[in-house]
This record gives structure tokens, sequence and C-alpha cells, in this order.
């Protein structure tokens, strides 16, 4: 098996000050997609090039502190692709490992979407990249087989979240965002791939909670981490996991592991 895992760190340092790394090594993953690294290259020099075996390949963002993605894998790729050539390429969201085969074209990347919720200026950027983001998914999946981890910042079906009456006009469960998903879906052909294996859970699939209240004692969570996949590589999914007996950030790690080998 293959085992990828996907997480919001919310911060690297911040996440190893509780524990994120020896959970890592514990765990195993062949390969682990990280967003909200919020480091610079400076601050991973020396200490996080690499976490429990597993090499560390980035994008950074050009401001301090901020956005940030990563995967870490124990197999060399055959190519990094830092950024998409987009608007937000600035803002570090999108790193992709390639590990291509005379027989198989495939890719690895973490990407993190941006949210909306700190005001119209963003959620009009959200939608900016939602516009030009489903373009580059569309022309990536003619070329070759990937899986996409990240934290997507949509809820897209109603049992994606706990309080979904009340949210309808909040960022992450907009009518256009979730209807962005659901053409992502059916018109590309991009599997989401927790809901391939777990289609109608509800509670139990939440992989994150707001920091306000009582949220996560209450579970009142949405699910915004995905492994978006192409067909043939969502195929080989054989099981999920949310772990949820440690909290390393205000999201939980999902992992699905895949019946195939690099």
């Amino acid at each position: 098996m293959f085992k990828l895992t996907s997480l919001n760190l919310n911060g690297i340092r911040s996440a190893s000050s509780k524990g994120v790394e020896a959970w890592i090594a514990k765990t195993s993953p062949d390969c682990i997609c990280l967003q909200e690294v919020k480091a610079q290259a400076a601050d991973i020099s020396g200490r996080f090039e690499e976490m429990a075996g597993l090499k560390g390949h980035f994008h950074f963002a050009e401001k301090k502190g901020y956005s940030g993605v990563a995967v870490y894998t124990r197999h060399e790729p055959s190519d990094v692709i830092v950024g998409y050539g987009g608007e937000f390429d600035a803002e570090g969201r999108y790193v992709e490992l390639r590990f291509d085969t005379p027989k198989r074209k495939f890719s690895i990347i973490s990407c993190y979407f941006p949210s909306g919720s700190s005001g119209e200026e963003r959620q009009a950027a959200k939608f900016r990249f939602l516009d030009g983001f489903d373009p580059h998914l569309v022309k990536l999946k003619k070329k070759r087989e990937f899986i996409l981890c990240g934290d997507v910042n949509i809820a897209h079906q109603e049992k994606d979240l706990k309080n979904f009456r009340s949210n309808r006009k909040n960022s992450g469960f907009l009518p256009e965002e979730r209807a962005w998903m659901t053409r992502l879906l059916s018109e590309t052909g991009l599997v989401d791939v927790y809901r391939l294996l777990k289609p109608d859970t509800t509670d139990e699939c939440y992989t994150w909670w707001s920091n306000r209240g009582q949220a996560y004692l209450n579970n009142v969570g949405w699910r915004l981490d995905y492994h978006l996949a192409t067909g043939g590589v969502a195929a080989l999914a054989r099981s999920e996991h949310i772990y949820m007996d440690s909290r390393f950030s205000d999201h939980a790690p999902l992992t699905i592991d895949y019946d195939f080998k690099l």
C-alpha cells in the first residue's frame, strides 16, 4: 500500500511543538502533503528539510509567516514543480512532485486554496483562484495521473459540515464555491477520494474546527481537506483515516491508503 496523508499545519514550527514529527514517524506515511507551512527557506534550513526520514519539497510564500505548502516523501521525484503559473504563485500555494517512468506519468500535489473568510476582497481573490485553477487541472489531467491533496477551503455538500443551514452565506459554503466543486468533479472526472470510500458519513468526516467556542469538543466541524485524484488512481484507494487523537493544528490529518507503489 501507498500511504498518503494531507494536513494543514497552521505553522510548521507550531505543529512541531505539538508533536507532529513524532506522529509522522509513528504512522510512517510514504508521502505527506502539508499546507500553511508559514515559514521561509531560512526557517526550514537545518531543521525541517527532512521529517521522520522523509525529504521535504516546498513552495514558500513571499510574505513571511503566511501560507506555504510542502510535500515530504521517501521516494525521490523525477521533477519538482513549484507554482502553477497563476496570479497566486507569490502566495506559496502549489507544489507538485512528479514520479515519472517510461510507463506512467504520475504526480502528487500539495495545494492550499485561498480562504475568503476575512472579507470581500479575499473572497473575490478566492473566486479568481478557482477560475484560474480549474483550467490548470483540466490541462494537467490530459497529460498525467495525479492526486491533489490539500486544504480546499470548501465544504462541498450539506453533509460536509455540521451547521450547514446557518453557513449558506459564509465563505467555504457559498453556492458559487460548491457549484465550482461540483463542476470540477463532474466535468473533469476528478474524484473526491474520501467520498468514494465513505459516501454517506457526516459527523465522522470533518477535518477542521473553528478555534472559537467549543467547536472541537462539540464536533462542530467542516470537511475542508481533500484527496482529489484522477479516476484510475482513485480506483486504487482502499481505506481512509482522519486522525483525531491529538491536535497538531485546527485541522486533522487525512490519510488514504492506495493499492500501488512508486
